[in-house]
């Protein structure tokens, strides 16, 4: 059986010796995986239901392969996931289709927001995920 232990050297002498083992992402992170259903975006002087008349934008969190993706009330994107602690960032390219329709409005406030966003947060109980521009709350998710 081979164990994994660090053992650090100075001039032949044992400095530390411990079991190494890989590091498991943070839970704050693992919060994030799943499916989440916005229910809140700021900026726009539209009612929320007014935005999203026919289907609410999702955005979805695989912490395994490092990638995010949904869709933003008409199309699907997808692309890179980079978070470190509670930063996140989606200034990454992302691949997004270019279905046609009706009303696109909702759609553009969503994804011009996306990279916007610097950190977010989610609650103690895992039911609600908040993205943070600075100290602002720009957009609320709800677990699916």
């Amino acid at each position: 059986m081979i164990k994994n232990i660090l053992t650090l050297f100075f001039l032949g002498v044992v400095l530390v010796s411990c079991n190494a083992s890989k590091a498991q992402k943070s839970d704050s992170v693992s919060k994030l995986e799943g499916t989440w259903e916005l229910d809140y975006i700021t900026g726009p002087r539209i009612a929320f239901d007014g935005l999203y008349p026919n289907k609410k934008p999702t955005i979805n969190f695989d912490i395994k392969e490092n990638r995010v993706s949904g869709n933003n009330s008409c199309n699907s994107f997808t692309g890179k996931l980079v978070v470190t602690g509670n930063k996140i960032d989606f200034n990454q390219p992302m691949a997004i289709t270019k279905m046609m329709c009706a009303d696109r409005q909702g759609e553009q406030v969503f994804m011009s927001t996306l990279p916007k966003i610097t950190s977010y947060d989610v609650t103690d109980d895992g039911k609600t995920l908040n993205f943070i521009s600075g100290d602002i709350a720009m957009m609320r998710f709800t677990k699916k």
